[in-house]
């Protein structure tokens, strides 16, 4: 599943000095999203925060075997052009699709359903993106939100909120910068 040329970019991608905005994830985060992905048939997922497109050749690595796809979102014009060319040069251009603009104006207009959402974005928009993206999970759908412990000053009501919803059962998973995960219920 991880192949040469996926491999090649994502050591690339680890050994460069990266900047905000579109900071990659962690390695041990990526392997995270990478099994969570990978065991699901035809798995959907939206990438809220697309980057240099590090966590999407982690996603798109993921979904390609078993049927899939990764749409990510991004504005970020520098982190765009990187995007393209590492999604390029990791050969995964018909598993990962990118939408330009500012995700609280790109996702209302998606009709798609997600099995997967992974939320990586402004972190003060957090809660107004996971209300648009939560009409478009089912039962059994996974949302995945970065940085949750990095940033707890910002993001602590969001995860509060999450573990507060009876429509979901969401952890916060103390991985890298840290995770909330949340499992739609109904």
């Amino acid at each position: 599943m991880l192949d040469d040329r996926v491999r090649a970019v994502l050591e690339r991608l680890e050994s460069e000095e990266q900047r905000p905005p579109g900071v990659a994830v962690e390695p041990t985060t990526g392997r995270f999203l990478f099994s969570v992905c990978a065991p699901q048939a035809d798995c959907e997922v939206l990438e809220i925060g697309g980057g240099h497109g590090y966590s999407t050749i982690w996603l798109g690595a993921a979904v390609r075997h078993l049927g899939g796809r990764v749409l990510s979102l991004e504005r970020d014009h520098e982190c765009i052009a990187d995007w393209r060319r590492n999604i390029a040069d990791a050969g995964l251009e018909e598993t990962a699709e990118l939408v330009e603009g500012d995700a609280r104006e790109t996702l209302p207009m998606i009709d798609d359903v997600f099995d997967v959402v992974f939320l990586d974005a402004a972190n003060n928009h957090y809660e107004e993106l996971f209300r648009l993206a939560r009409g478009k999970l089912e039962p059994g759908a996974i949302v995945i939100a970065d940085d949750v412990t990095l940033h707890a000053d910002t993001l602590r009501a969001y995860a509060e909120a999450r573990q507060a919803d009876a429509t979901l059962l969401s952890t916060t998973v103390p991985l890298d910068r840290g995770l909330e995960l949340s499992v739609v219920l109904r």
